[in-house]
Order: C-alpha cells, then structure tokens, then sequence
C-alpha cells in the first residue's frame, strides 16, 4: 500500500512540463490506481515509451507497493481533442 499523494508526488516530480495529473484509488486498497498524465514531452514518446517513462517515475513503488496501474497519458494536444469528443 502506498499513499496517493505519495503517487502523485513522484510523477509530478519526474515530469517538470507536467500540464495534468489525475489519480484514482480504484479499490480503496491503496494499492490499485488509475492516472491520467498529460505532458509536453510526451510528444517524442511512443505510447509505451510515455508509460515506461510514468514506471520509471514511480520506481520502486512499481514493485510492491502498487499492485496496479490504468495509465492514460497524452500530450496538451492529444488531451484536448479527447475532451472535445
């Protein structure tokens, strides 16, 4: 179990350009999240490169600590055409 704060921290802190973050304990558990990360720099990742970049952030909480992880990340652009659908 890990403290969403502690979460939130963490990506905020690896993503100096960081635009939006959303995060949801799914199950109360604190272990089970679902985040949504906009950021600038994203724009020169694949999609697996920005969710290997969001792990890379959150460390070694990926190991133990949180048990699950629904990830959606964007950059503005992309972010923008999805809240107008």
């Amino acid at each position: 179990m890990v403290e969403p704060n502690i979460v939130e921290q963490k990506i905020r802190a690896a993503f100096a350009d960081l635009e939006h973050l959303t995060l949801e304990d799914l199950t109360g558990s604190k272990d089970h999240y679902q985040a949504t990360v906009v950021a600038p720099c994203f724009a020169t990742m694949t999609r697996i490169e920005q969710h290997q970049a969001v792990y890379r952030a959150l460390g070694e909480l990926m190991a133990g600590p949180v048990h699950a992880l629904a990830l959606s990340t964007y950059t503005p652009e992309a972010w923008a055409r999805a809240q107008t659908k």
